[in-house]
């Protein structure tokens, strides 16, 4: 049915393509993860403890936060000047000769991250009313899916070619994709759809404020989130080198599994989302990942570390699109989603650091593990408040 005069297609929905939408999402998985993979090889470099770290990530996820609370209306133009200010910011890392100019370089490229994030998390909830979160799941496969890649890369590329041109090369991809992304954009039509994608926009649903009971739930849940898989993301690689009998792949593949396992898990809540309430998927996962970070804390052998990567991928994967679907079904302005959004970042900032500060003064990365323990348990208890007022 055509759009009344009254309720004319909201024009914030244009913007890149679909498979634009994915490669971009996919490269912000990639560079999301990458500083894990490499902080072996960075810290050997910069003689920096597991302490020392933390400004990094730090810097690098509170690039995300303002990336993410500065997402622009017309979304189409936060994707694009995040994938550039991405390009710009890998690449002068590449060129970084110690913690004070890695740090600046990494808050670059975490702005870009935060927006190309942000604009497309927000540009695939309006575009999709229906279903909300298997669509938005659909498009975190990509995002897992470049973060199961990174690892790979890492391993595969950086002995060959060296961490500079590494660098290099993820800095001109993300270029590639804002080019290609820019001259792919699509526009409504007058019949309230984009073509020529089948998307089920509702020109009638206005964007609104939330209560802030609300606003800040949902602002808690992913400052949790966020402090907690990169908690995982980014010291699973460490951890594997200090306390796995097996050094398979310099010490990548636990990451590798992790991350293998969140992308297939983000392929089958895209089903499951369609049949399951979000709320209960949501706590059924967090309850599994509280289990699973024990086991792993406490694995010793390469197979059972491995396992306890895999469950964990699993267990993980269906909390954000379930509780970015029960956000968006909410309709809040994009400047309340993009702040949402960006709070996981500055989780994702103060725990990795966090856990390197437990792990330095415990003189033991296994009993820092008890952060994301926490924060699991954290998130559950969070979700079930004001759970009378949060849309199933």
């Amino acid at each position: 049915m055509p759009a009344s005069p009254h309720h004319r297609p909201d024009d914030t929905t244009a913007g890149p393509a679909v498979p634009w939408l994915a490669l971009g999402v996919l490269l912000a998985g990639l560079g999301t993860v990458l500083l894990g993979p490499i902080l072996p090889a960075i810290s050997l470099r910069w003689h920096l403890t597991d302490q020392q770290t933390g400004p990094l990530f730090f810097a690098k996820f509170l690039g995300s936060f303002i990336g993410g609370i500065s997402v622009p209306r017309k979304l189409r133009w936060g994707i694009l000047s995040g994938t550039i200010l991405a390009c710009l910011g890998f690449s002068a890392f590449g060129l970084a000769t110690g913690l004070a100019t890695g740090s600046l370089t990494l808050f670059i490229a975490g702005i870009g991250l935060g927006q190309i994030i942000a604009s497309t998390n927000i540009l695939a909830g309006r575009r999709y009313t229906h279903q909300t979160g298997s669509a938005l799941s659909s498009l975190n496969f990509f995002f897992s899916l470049g973060a199961v890649l990174t690892g790979l890369i890492v391993a595969a590329l950086e002995p060959r070619f060296g961490l500079r041109n590494l660098l290099f090369y993820i800095a001109a991809a993300f270029l590639a994709t804002s080019l290609g992304g820019r001259l792919g954009w699509i526009k409504p039509t007058v019949t309230g759809t984009l073509d020529p994608e089948p998307l089920a926009l509702d020109p009638g649903a206005q964007p609104h404020r939330l209560p802030r009971p609300i606003f800040l739930r949902f602002a808690t849940l992913l400052f949790l989130y966020g402090g907690l898989e990169t908690c995982l993301a980014g010291w699973l690689t460490t951890y594997t080198v200090r306390y796995s009998d097996d050094r398979l792949v310099g010490g990548q593949s636990a990451i590798v599994l992790l991350l293998i396992a969140l992308t297939a898990g983000r392929a089958l809540s895209s089903v499951a989302l369609r049949f399951f309430r979000e709320a209960t998927i949501q706590r059924l996962g967090l309850v599994l990942s509280f289990l699973f970070i024990a086991g792993l804390s406490t694995a010793h052998h390469a197979a059972a570390l491995s396992l306890w990567s895999i469950l964990l991928g699993l267990s993980l994967a269906p909390f954000f699109p379930a509780t970015f679907a029960l956000l968006m079904h909410r309709n809040p302005t994009a400047r309340e989603a993009g702040f949402i959004l960006a709070v996981s970042g500055l989780g994702a900032a103060a725990f990795p650091w966090l856990m390197g500060i437990v792990s330095t003064h415990t003189g033991s990365l296994r009993e820092a593990m008890a952060v994301p323990a926490t924060l699991a348990l954290l998130l559950l208890a969070v979700s079930f408040i004001h759970s009378e007022v949060t849309p199933s």
